[in-house]
């Protein structure tokens, strides 16, 4: 049907393992997931819950019959109780024990937490792999001289290399982060209505022992470590002002990198991938744009975004709870990881595919180091026996002279052509063009890339196990 709005996160940018985190079979597989490992633990607590009861629930807890579910909350207005429903529908043995004690949260607030924590799972691989790239990319360019920029203007050299290293330092910082978002989840956990476990404790007759050991089992069932200590009906929603934002800090990572290349590529010092049979333009077919790259700067400004709404979220819940995070939810947390799903994938498609143009480079360097080098000429004339005074006005007068030739004429840099005609630098003028060799004013920047990735980057990549298989991307 091409009559219904379709989201382009879905049919265009993130993939299908993203997708399915926040699909509703993922979703509801694990509203199941969790009713069962309640009744479990329930029952090993001493509950009159029987193993046909939890051996009905296991054999349906994937086969969600959406049809039933949806025609009761239709009918009651409540998607939690629709599925308790639908599900007791299916295992009836089970019907009268199903959500025994819980309160909606329960399931709604744990399985977004252990959905969340799927999805973090593969921006981290992701993440690692665009490191990987980019890596490989900066060692290989680690000695090439380039311009640097300051306020987008001419400024000191660099390296290829030691510029992928700024970028790359982003995403070493969001990979910290990320990791300690991941270790930081906890569970909702067995709390009941407002959070004070009221229901369990008359379940359990006034053991509160028992009440703590109903939730540890859960928690552990689920694949963690910890619940929140303390909750009302939900877990609190900084929790998710925590996660969005280090999806924000992604972002904002790989806009700076695709902006970056985006200018790059507009000066043909590099470029990002381009096919074969790629149009740039639908009318101007010589454009190479650079769509990647834009595509990434695109969902990432959406991306950056979404934290605010989340810390409105969070600072409006009323008391215990409110009902209006819960719409609100449902669209802003998939989206985000939708879209960071995108980002990632045209990152690792584009790291692994940038094409450098040395002799643009070299040209761009060749226009500007004269006026770079100035300095140190001054001081090997100085060196040699020259009157420092003197000679910084005759290089005062020449650069004046040579930038008329390039702003007013249009002509090239000829600074270092005057200097060598000038008798009063004659003492070095056999030694000026090994002193304008590119390589003498990057300074550190090769060896600093060498140390960067092999103490910063490589023992992360080393420990996570990446591997050179290629993610599997859709761009």
């Amino acid at each position: 049907m091409k009559d219904t709005y379709e989201n382009p996160l879905i049919t265009r940018y993130a993939s299908k393992e993203m997708s399915r985190v926040f699909s509703d079979d993922n979703r509801f597989t694990t509203w199941r997931k969790l009713w069962i490992a309640l009744a479990e633990g329930e029952k090993s607590l001493g509950l009159n819950i029987t193993d046909e009861q939890i051996a009905q629930m296991k054999a349906h807890v994937s086969d969600i019959n959406y049809s039933l579910a949806a025609a009761r909350e239709k009918e009651v207005r409540h998607d939690v109780m629709a599925h308790v429903y639908a599900f007791g529908k299916q295992a009836p043995a089970a019907e009268p024990i199903i959500h025994l004690g819980a309160t909606s949260c329960y399931v709604t607030d744990n399985a977004e937490v252990i959905l969340m924590r799927e999805a973090l799972e593969l921006v981290k691989g992701k993440l690692l792999q665009a490191m990987k790239k980019l890596s490989a990319f900066a060692l290989e360019y680690k000695g090439m001289p380039t311009l640097g920029f300051t306020h987008l203007q001419p400024a000191q050299l660099t390296t290829v290399g030691k510029r992928a290293c700024l970028w790359l330092q982003d995403l070493l910082m969001d990979y910290e982060d990320l990791i300690a978002v991941i270790k930081g989840l906890k569970l909702r956990g067995v709390k009941g209505t407002t959070g004070t476990q009221a229901s369990f404790m008359t379940l359990f007759d006034g053991d509160g022992e028992k009440v703590k050991a109903l939730e540890k089992y859960v928690v552990k069932k689920m694949g963690f470590d910890a619940a929140f200590a303390v909750s009302g009906q939900t877990y609190t929603r900084k929790l998710d002002y925590n996660v969005l934002s280090v999806l924000s800090r992604i972002a904002q990572s790989a806009y700076k990198f695709a902006n970056d290349l985006r200018i790059l590529q507009n000066m043909k010092e590099m470029e990002e991938p381009f096919e074969k049979n790629q149009i740039g333009s639908s009318a101007m077919a010589y454009k190479r744009n650079p769509m990647r790259s834009e595509r990434i700067c695109a969902l990432a400004r959406y991306v950056i975004t979404l934290p605010e709404n989340e810390a409105i979220t969070a600072s409006t819940q009323w008391f215990e709870r409110t009902l209006d995070d819960s719409a609100n939810k449902r669209i802003t947390i998939p989206q985000a990881f939708l879209a960071t799903d995108g980002i990632l994938n045209l990152l690792v498609n584009v790291t692994g595919g940038m094409v450098v143009y040395d002799k643009v480079i070299a040209k761009h360097i060749a226009a500007e180091l004269p006026f770079m080098a100035t300095e140190t000429i001054l001081m090997e004339c100085v060196k040699a026996g020259g009157n420092r005074q003197t000679l910084h006005e005759l290089i005062r007068e020449h650069s004046m002279d040579a930038a008329a030739v390039v702003k007013k004429e249009g002509g090239d840099n000829d600074l270092i052509a005057r200097i060598k005609s000038d008798d009063a630098f004659g003492a070095i003028r056999d030694r000026i063009d090994d002193i304008m060799d590119p390589r003498n004013f990057t300074g550190r920047a090769e060896a600093q890339t060498e140390e960067f990735i092999n103490e910063h980057i490589m023992p992360v990549l080393r420990a996570e196990k990446i591997s050179d298989e290629e993610t599997a991307i859709n761009v």
